[in-house]
């Protein structure tokens, strides 16, 4: 969730809270307040019929407010709501009643007072309802102006964050951020500043020792690869110094192919393979099949339903199924099929296989090497996951326990 949306909803939420404990606060509050004002009314003309009663015996009072009449003795004071017939309304009304009998002027009267009860809950809903209203509108009023102050108070931030989310690595031009007199802010685009100075810095320092690497790594092992070739074809070698020689050649051999891999891996990494075209899956598997079976002799066969189109490089494209395509030649075994299946978003390399690899979770990690296999870098299969997660792509792993078979899965996501 935005930022500014999530203070504006806890801004919102608190506020709607506040709003609602205060209205029944003053609700109960008003309420109380009124019924005591009706007591003390009641009271107040109960008192005052007495004192008019002791002057003229002959008062009968002004039903339904005030009744006077003769009983027999003293009665307690009581207070009650009671229901009663109003003559001027023609309905029923809500009262509420004070009553109490007494000895006056040597005869016993009960006094009876009333106060109409709708009347004040007319007015408490009045009041309360008010209070909501104004309280209602000062909040959109406040809402409304929190929200574009904090707009404009986070505007900087903003820009910055957009600026960073367009900052590249690649180019030479440094982070550009706006300044901000906010301390905070402004304390956060010096060490963003710094930061990606020195990122950009080790960057460019580690592209050019990776190229510088693998450039002075060539020669070199191309120098040790002639000279071992000139030896082995020396008709005085001995068997012995064949065998070494071989061995050599072979170590040589996996150290090009480890250097080469090493190389991809960090190209993709720091982002180099850039271009991106509508690349024809089935067209690439079909060269890439081609190019191996001059290869290798095991029989390599393609099942297509449908022509499948990804948006990629087209040279990671042709390093990720002939990565692929290598790990399924050297692990098969009986020389039995291989066979790739292309589906509708997705494609499938199978060989065969007696038992489920060991340690599959661990399959696509960097230098995991199931076996023990000396022409293994243990980067294919890492490489399959680099490429896939560049794109977006699922790469899995699941043995095919009743036709004995690996498979390798590539989930285009389409």
């Amino acid at each position: 969730m935005p930022l500014l949306r999530k203070a504006s909803k806890n801004f919102l939420v608190i506020a709607m809270v506040l709003m609602a404990i205060s209205a029944m606060v003053l609700f109960f509050y008003t309420q109380y307040l009124l019924n005591n004002s009706i007591e003390e009314e009641l009271y107040s003309n109960k008192d005052r019929v007495e004192k008019i009663l002791k002057q003229d015996q002959t008062i009968k009072g002004i039903p339904p407010l005030m009744m006077v009449e003769k009983v027999n003795g003293v009665e307690a004071l009581k207070l009650k709501d009671t229901l009663i017939y109003d003559p001027l309304q023609n309905e029923i009304e809500l009262f509420e009643e004070l009553s109490e009998a007494k000895k006056i002027n040597g005869e016993f009267y009960r006094i009876t007072v009333r106060v109409m009860v709708i009347e004040s809950e007319d007015i408490l809903f009045a009041i309360v309802a008010t209070f909501v209203c104004v309280i209602f509108s000062a909040f959109i009023i406040l809402f409304y102006l929190n929200k574009n102050r904090n707009e404009r108070l986070w505007e900087p931030f903003f820009i910055n964050l957009n600026r960073l989310k367009l900052f590249s690595l690649k180019s030479n031009t440094p982070l550009d951020l706006v300044h901000s007199n906010i301390l905070e802010f402004h304390e956060l685009n010096q060490e963003l500043s710094i930061l990606s100075n020195k990122i950009q810095t080790d960057y460019h320092n580690l592209k050019q020792f990776t190229e510088d690497v693998s450039h002075e790594m060539k020669t070199p092992l191309a120098i040790m690869q002639s000279r071992i070739d000139t030896m082995i074809n020396d008709p005085v070698i001995t068997d012995g110094q064949f065998e070494d020689l071989t061995k050599l050649q072979s170590d040589i051999s996996r150290l090009n192919q480890l250097n080469k891999r090493l190389i991809i891996l960090a190209k993709i990494e720091n982002d180099q393979f850039t271009a991106t075209e509508l690349v024809a899956i089935n067209t690439v598997v079909k060269g890439v099949v081609a190019n191996y079976s001059e290869l290798t002799t095991q029989p390599i066969t393609i099942q297509e339903k449908q022509p499948i189109t990804v948006t990629m490089d087209k040279t990671l494209a042709t390093i990720l199924f002939n990565n692929l395509l290598s790990n399924a030649v050297k692990y098969n075994i009986d020389h039995a099929p291989i066979f790739i299946h292309l589906e509708s978003s997705s494609i499938e390399f199978m060989n065969s296989g007696l038992l489920e690899l060991e340690g599959s979770e661990h399959l696509f990690e960097r230098f995991f090497k199931n076996g023990n296999r000396q022409d293994s870098t243990g980067l294919g299969l890492s490489i399959v996951k680099k490429i896939c997660d560049y794109y977006g792509f699922e790469s899995s792993y699941r043995f095919r326990e009743s036709e004995k078979q690996h498979s390798f899965i590539i989930d285009f996501k389409l």
